[in-house]
């Protein structure tokens, strides 16, 4: 052997993200893997999934929609345990099924963008407002930033009257009218940073923030980023989901004998970033 080659370490290896986009749809999966490639790390691998759910519906802004999806999302986190992805996002701002697919996940880090989005924030301000789709949403999302121990830097949620459906069909209306909002939520409630609450809220956060002057988060990039740099920190150091107390996991014979699981992930559209 040349004595310049040497054996790669896990860490010198390419990092693997997976993102989930948690309904039966592919609409915008092309979409999103192609924001990811443009901030990736060159040697980071990055694909883009949906489910195999049909009939299925195309957001989920009520919690009955999201309830279907426990299944599809559990199974997935275990399916990137087996086959090697360091780190699997949910991509869904209510974090969907986090902890269930965390428990079950192996070695792989499982992100939401809420939580993501909410410790990014924290390094840049001490008050942020978040700028949600309809006020449908706020009750739920309010009782998850509590859950995450940053109630009491929410400066307050803002409605823009619009559906998941709506973000990106008219960017002109939808970016007008964050900044109407983020606006509103710095000059009226206090807020130091913005954080937009949905993940179909994605590619309007530059010019906004440029417009309002406070930092604005959004929260495809910042859930991407943390997972990709966790996956880094995971191969580097070694930190990997703690799998004692109460993140351990469902025993493996247990599973085997339940006959869970069973079958290729439910799986639908897949593309690679």
């Amino acid at each position: 052997m040349d004595s310049t080659t040497r054996t790669l370490e896990p860490h010198d290896m390419p990092v693997i993200v997976r993102w989930l986009n948690p309904i039966g749809c592919p609409t915008f999966d092309a979409p999103i893997a192609e924001l990811l490639h443009s901030i990736k790390q060159p040697c980071t691998e990055v694909e883009v999934v949906s489910f195999d759910l049909t009939p299925s519906p195309t957001h989920l802004e009520y919690r009955a929609y999201e309830a279907l999806t426990y299944e599809r999302t559990v199974h997935i986190a275990r399916d990137c345990a087996r086959s090697g992805v360091d780190a699997l996002v949910l991509g869904c701002f209510y974090d969907p099924a986090l902890a269930d697919a965390r428990e079950i996940s192996g070695k792989t880090l499982v992100v939401g963008p809420c939580q993501a989005s909410l410790q990014v924030a924290a390094h840049l301000a001490n008050r942020f407002s978040i700028i949600v789709g309809r006020t449908k949403w706020i009750e739920q999302m309010r009782g998850l930033v509590r859950s995450y121990g940053a109630g009491d830097r929410l400066a307050s949620m803002r409605a823009l009257g619009m559906g998941v459906n709506e973000f990106q069909q008219d960017h002109a209306l939808t970016r007008r009218k964050i900044i109407e909002q983020a606006r509103r939520a710095v000059e009226e409630d206090g807020a130091e940073a913005i954080i937009l609450g949905c993940t179909l809220e994605f590619g309007f956060f530059e010019e906004v923030q440029r417009e309002i002057g406070v930092p604005v988060i959004d929260p495809v990039v910042a859930a991407f980023k943390v997972a990709e740099a966790m996956a880094g920190m995971k191969r580097r150091f070694g930190w990997r989901p703690s799998r004692v107390g109460s993140c351990e996991p469902p025993p493996e014979a247990e599973i085997e004998r339940f006959g869970l699981f069973q079958g290729p992930a439910p799986i639908g559209n897949r593309v690679k970033a």
